[in-house]
């Protein structure tokens, strides 16, 4: 009986020996360092594909006045030519002198760009970058039509200001054209003195 029980705890002693010499002699986990994941492109380094401070293409500005359907100012892309000018202002009017415009000239910014009419002559250098003041159709000095004049334009004639160019330009709009001048003494304002001082510096 003690025999038994002396060798049993030798053999649980030696247990004990071998589990211990086994934890010191065992290789331990080793330590690897990972890049972080960024947030932008998920790897790596953030995108750089996106350019940066990259410079905005050429504009012009172009003023389309005449027998278009939407005179105004736009702005175009460098190397425009007349006729996405006319495109962009809605295209010829059905009285539209089509033949009185290059359509494949290139245009120039500042430029004031006059479809004529039927029946118009356009004046020389008519369609070219305009002076201030300078009317719709007209060169210098000559008179103001009054079917495609702007608002500034009116407004550069005597005894018009903003409030009475606004008048003329809606009773336009109301109507449809002027057909003669004398329809400007139907307009809300205009009497006697100021027609006859408007009557010889205008058109239709």
């Amino acid at each position: 009986m003690r025999v038994g029980v002396g060798a049993s705890v030798l053999l649980l002693l030696a247990a004990l020996v071998v589990t211990v010499v086994v934890s010191v002699l065992a290789p331990h986990g080793t330590r690897q360092s990972v890049d972080a994941v960024t947030a932008e492109t998920g790897r790596g380094a953030p995108s750089t594909d996106a350019p940066t401070g990259s410079p905005r293409a050429a504009v012009l500005y172009v003023h389309v006045l005449g027998a278009v359907a939407r005179p105004g100012l736009y702005e175009l892309a460098a190397g425009t030519r007349v006729v996405d000018a006319v495109s962009a202002a809605g295209g010829f009017t059905q009285d539209a002198e089509q033949g009185g415009v290059n359509l494949a000239r290139l245009l120039s910014d500042g430029e004031q760009l006059v479809v004529p009419k039927i029946g118009d002559t356009p004046a020389a250098g008519a369609g070219t970058a305009g002076a201030a003041g300078t009317n719709a159709g007209t060169g210098a000095g000559a008179k103001i039509n009054l079917n495609t004049a702007t608002e500034a334009e009116l407004e550069t004639l005597p005894r018009v200001g903003p409030a009475m160019a606004a008048r003329i330009m809606q009773w336009r709009a109301d109507n449809g054209r002027f057909t003669t001048v004398d329809d400007l003494m139907n307009v809300t304002g205009i009497g006697d003195k100021t027609f006859a001082a408007l009557k010889d510096l205008v058109t239709t």
